[in-house]
């Protein structure tokens, strides 16, 4: 008995020390309301916080500029035009900031599929604007019945498999 739990200790010292060897590379994932989008010289990336915006509460909208290059620019202007089923139902006015970052604090008002229009001026070599477009989806309150379902089922599939396992592993401990 010894040796088998030697053994199977040693096999799992293995397999933990050669599996993290392995792991090179980490990334985050990328938030579900985030879009970037390139166009001319520029990079424009949006992201909601929190990822999907729930309807009469607070969200932020968070704007990064960028260069083709991926250096942030030292200043922009930007407006953006919010739209819903075709119709604007309301806008930021165009507005100077410095450094490539931007966050504002916003209410959706209604549940569904937002298009975000970012209007950048003055930054092709020309001069004009470029305009940017993104969805951006929010949910009702209600949208988290779907998430506690989801979570439910979870935790009553574990019960199921404790029910079933457990009862076997307690009785082949208590044998040894």
């Amino acid at each position: 008995m010894k040796i088998r739990k030697m053994w199977l200790s040693s096999v799992l010292v293995f397999l933990i020390f050669f599996s993290s060897s392995t792991i090179y590379e980490a990334n985050a994932h990328s938030l579900f309301n985030s879009a970037e989008s390139t166009i001319g010289e520029f990079r424009v990336q949006i992201a909601t916080l929190p990822e999907i915006p729930s309807t009469g509460e607070k969200s932020q909208i968070l704007l990064r500029v960028t260069d083709r290059d991926l250096n942030e620019v030292d200043r922009f202007t930007v407006g953006i035009r919010i739209f819903f089923n075709g119709e604007e139902v309301d806008t930021i006015p165009p507005q100077i900031h410095d450094g490539g970052h931007w966050q504002t604090d916003y209410v959706f008002q209604r549940s569904g599929n937002h298009i975000f229009r970012i209007d950048l001026y003055d930054v092709s070599k020309y001069g004009g604007v470029i305009t940017y477009t993104f969805n951006v989806s929010t949910q009702n309150p209600f949208g988290y019945i779907f998430i506690y379902s989801i979570v439910a089922g979870s935790v009553g599939f574990a019960t199921i498999l404790g029910y079933i396992y457990l009862p076997k592993i307690l009785r082949s401990r208590t044998k040894s």
